[in-house]
């Protein structure tokens, strides 16, 4: 189904009965508002992930010491001794 211009001339009137002239106004600012600040965050979290791509490197096991889970990126691995390698 596709959207066509009397759809939307049907749903104005609709939100115009419904909320009344008035309101209209608020509501626009309200919801641009709300639109701004989730791009402001969808913007937020893309940086933060570009941020952490470099991060995510393998770590590779120092001579010696033996590994008994794979790490993950963020975190540090554990020997077999106990002792966390930062």
């Amino acid at each position: 189904m596709r959207f066509q211009v009397w759809h939307m001339i049907v749903l104005l009137v609709l939100v115009l009965v419904v909320f009344g002239s008035s309101r209209l106004p608020d509501i626009a600012k309200s919801v641009g508002q709300s639109m701004k600040v989730f791009k402001k965050e969808i913007k937020e979290l893309r940086d933060e992930d570009d941020d952490k791509k470099p991060a995510a490197q393998i770590q590779q096991p120092q001579e010696g010491t033996y590994y008994t889970e794979p790490t993950q990126s963020g975190q540090t691995a554990q020997s077999t001794e106990g002792s966390s390698q930062k």
